[in-house]
């Protein structure tokens, strides 16, 4: 294990919370800032590294990065009292939540560290991958494609971008930063999470660490119903088992279930993609343990610390005064929710509803955001509450518009390269509803707690908590039986809380998160999108995730609450009874919850890898290729030294998931690995590129590296001089894909190295531009990097389209 870089990369996060403590003082005021004062500096690292890396990428963009966030963090140290404002016992209280959950990480990554693809690892660790390594490979931004060569990159890159300034910082390869970059976002999202629902739950009579700690195990640890219903059913006789699973429409493998099956991938594959297909596959249904797992270092995992931190952003705008928050969602909030858009473009929508959610139900007059001037034309006379609720939305609206405008502009040079869903979008209406159960299982531990605390806020003398409770399982009993049950775990829900806050009943901002997730369970109900392929997996899977930290938040406050025998006022209840069924069933959430993670993490660490079996627990992501591709380790490894920049390499196309060998050795899955694992770009790479740029596009590159590999001299002359080609990689997948490789009888063609099963090729690029009338397509990426800058929001809209056709013209 590497413990000289684990400790190296904890400090460099440390370091960055401390550097924007100050600032993060400033923002959240009395709120538990040093639980973002973390993410407050990686923000402001990427958002100066990304606008300085168009001019020069690698360690002077994170130098910049660093020296805008001890600029900012000095000119807020001027505006508060540093030594009374800043508590070194508060900054070393979230300090530790965070070393502890970096080590965490370390401990899963360090047993089983591989990017990689089937059957080694499950996941999309190729594209995470490549990303880092084009980034390390790059000069300026956008960065190219590592899988379409001389194009720029059009995946949302934000979070790699980051991962590779803090190993430009450290000096620290992408084979090590990919899992020290895993470690420090799950780190920096528990230590996110501690301190958001430690804010929320200051502001009732409850304990915060508690409700901090809670946050802390919902948003890091704990697991869905999956588990503990699997659990359940094996402690139960088989005919109850039997008659259960009949009744809720499960699959019958739950009747038959022993916990020597168990499987950490179960619990993320519950609900159906399409439930009128008896054919359909799960969706992801992921929480954060089971993603960190599965160590994919994804652009879902690593926007979420920036999503609760633009939440924590709108918690202290909800608790300001008039001044600052004007400042706190028109000068703090849109660069973050333009750096989300970077890190995920997914979570886009998800900021900007719960910026409107935030300003619909705030405890003020949304009319205050208004300049002074503008904000007199309206009346301070009470109005009408139809005639209130239609000016909360127009200003709520507005105020999402210029947020979302302003977090463009903030990050407008990645726009223009930015993929938005891939061509053909569309956003269709979906008919079938999620069946009951599903919803159960992947919501029940929040929507539990969250039903007795709305049930105990919405009682009155005459209508008791448990009636009320009764009213809404009756509500979801018929909603499930009629073919709707997602309107019975949401309609209520959203109505519940907007009738709570607006009788001025003490319902805070956790009541917004709770809206938010039922607004977005209730939105993938209805829509989903539409691309050159379906893209409902998706639509259930990214949504999802925010559904899971908005609830777990929300559960953390809502349940010590309920624990604590706390009831609506004057309603004349027993307190000892409210907190002892209150204290029961936050117990019996966190078991259910915490079973996922005991059976996960045994059997992690029991389980083991044949990488680690051999070679001892390490965090270099590279480190199975001896073990389990030694025919083509040693070749890689030469290209990833030897070769500097990005010269075009040609590869097996097309890429994807599998990189196997039969029995026989022969190679029976192509991953782009030369590609994937180097930065060096190739010509066609894995078959997303289809999606992200049109099918017809990527199909003509396929093609045209098969006539690289079997054509005729001429055609193979014209092909590698379009393509700039300066290798041409022979491996198992190439000879297994092209039968008859005459790539090698080329005149401008000879070996450059050589092993068993490896054969690499250079091009004589002089010879070969002799006799043809190509220029390099390199000259592309560098046209991308200036329109970057010179680019409009009005143009942007105009390239996103044309790089769906590629930016030149094929042989014109």
């Amino acid at each position: 294990m590497e413990f000289g870089l684990v400790v190296l990369w904890i400090a460099l996060f440390l370091l960055l919370g401390l550097a924007a403590a100050p600032l993060a003082r400033l923002l959240f005021a009395d709120l538990a800032y040093g639980g973002f004062a973390i993410p407050v500096g990686l923000a402001v690292l990427l958002l100066v590294g990304h606008l300085v890396g168009y001019v020069a990428y690698g360690l002077p963009a994170a130098v910049a990065g660093v020296l805008a966030l001890l600029g900012l963090s000095g000119l807020a140290a001027r505006r508060i009292d540093v030594r009374e404002d800043l508590d070194p016992a508060h900054l070393a209280e979230h300090a530790l939540i965070f070393v502890l959950g970096f080590g965490l990480i370390v401990l899963i990554r360090g047993i089983d560290p591989a990017a990689a693809p089937l059957p080694v690892a499950v996941g999309e660790k190729f594209l995470d991958f490549g990303l880092l390594a084009t980034l390390d490979r790059s000069s300026s931004l956008p960065p190219e494609s590592m899988w379409f060569a001389g194009e720029p990159v059009t995946y949302h890159y934000g979070g790699h971008l980051l991962t590779s300034l803090l190993s430009s910082l450290t000096g620290t390869s992408p084979a090590f930063a990919y899992n020290l970059g895993l470690a420090g976002f799950y780190a920096t999202l528990v230590t996110a999470a501690y301190g958001l629902a430690g804010s929320i739950a200051a502001t009732y009579r409850v304990h915060e660490r508690f409700a901090a700690g809670l946050a802390a195990f919902f948003v890091g640890l704990a697991g869905n119903l999956d588990t503990a219903v699997r659990v359940l059913a094996w402690l139960l006789p088989d005919a109850v088992t039997s008659r259960f699973v009949d009744a809720v429409g499960a699959d019958q493998s739950l009747a038959t279930w022993h916990p020597r099956q168990f499987s950490y991938w179960d619990a993320s594959r519950v609900v159906p993609i399409d439930p009128t297909d008896p054919e359909t596959r799960e969706a992801a249904t992921e929480f954060p343990l089971f993603g960190w797992l599965n160590g994919d270092l994804h652009a879902h995992m690593m926007s979420q610390p920036f999503l609760l931190l633009a939440a924590g952003i709108l918690l202290a705008a909800w608790s300001a005064d008039e001044e600052r928050r004007r400042l706190l969602l028109g000068v703090a909030l849109p660069p973050v929710v333009g750096l989300l858009a970077m890190l995920n473009v997914w979570d886009l929508p998800t900021v900007l509803g719960l910026t409107f959610l935030a300003v619909f139900f705030a405890p003020w007059n949304p009319v205050s955001l208004l300049p002074a001037r503008v904000g007199e034309r309206f009346p301070d006379d009470p109005v009408a509450q139809p005639v209130e609720e239609l000016r909360r939305v127009g200003l709520g609206l507005g105020t999402v518009v210029l947020v979302a405008a302003a977090g463009v502009l903030w990050t407008l040079p990645f726009w223009p390269t930015s993929v938005l869903g891939g061509p053909g979008l569309s956003i269709e209406y979906w008919a079938p509803w999620t069946p009951a159960w599903p919803l159960v299982v992947v919501h029940g531990i929040f929507l539990a707690g969250i039903a007795v605390y709305l049930s105990r806020r919405l009682a009155t003398e005459d209508t008791g908590p448990a009636l009320v409770l009764l009213i809404g399982i009756g509500i979801f009993g018929l909603a499930a039986a009629v073919g709707v049950p997602a309107l019975a775990v949401t309609v209520p829900v959203i109505l519940a809380c907007w009738w709570l806050f607006r009788r001025s009943v003490a319902l805070g901002f956790e009541g917004v998160l709770i809206v938010a997730g039922a607004g977005l369970v209730l939105l993938v109900e209805l829509v989903t999108l539409e691309t050159t392929r379906p893209e409902r997996f998706n639509v259930i899977f990214k949504p999802y995730v925010h559904v899971w930290l908005f609830w777990a938040v929300a559960s953390a406050v809502v349940l010590p609450r309920i624990a604590s025998g706390w009831s609506a006022p004057d309603r004349g209840l027993d307190r000892r009874r409210l907190r002892l069924t209150g204290a029961v069933l936050a117990a019996v959430l966190v078991v259910a919850a915490g079973l996922y993670p005991g059976f996960a993490l045994y059997h992690h660490v029991d389980d083991g890898t044949a990488t680690t079996d051999e070679l001892g627990t390490t965090l270099d992501a590279t480190a199975y290729l001896e073990v389990h591709y030694p025919a083509e380790a040693e070749a890689i490894r030469w290209l990833d030294d030897e070769v500097d920049g990005q010269p075009a390499i040609v590869t097996d196309a097309p890429g994807h998931y599998w990189w196997a060998y039969d029995r026989d050795g022969r190679n029976v899955g192509g991953a782009s690995a030369p590609a994937s694992l180097t930065g060096i770009p190739t010509v066609a790479g894995w078959f997303h590129e289809a999606q992200y740029r049109g099918e017809d596009v990527f199909d003509e590159r396929v093609a045209d590296v098969r006539r690289i590999y079997t054509g005729n001299a001429s055609q193979q002359r014209e092909l590698l001089a379009e393509y700039d080609v300066q290798y041409v990689y022979v491996g198992p997948a190439e000879r297994e894909r092209y039968t008859e490789i005459t790539i090698g009888e080329h005149k401008a063609v000879s070996v450059v190295n050589e092993w068993e099963r490896v054969t690499i090729y250079e091009i004589d690029q002089e010879q070969l531009y002799s006799r043809t009338r190509f220029t390099s397509p390199r000259t592309h990426v560098r046209q991308y990097q200036a329109l970057a800058w010179r680019t409009s929001i009005s143009s942007a809209s105009t390239v996103s389209t044309s790089r769906n056709i590629g930016m030149y013209s094929r042989r014109s």
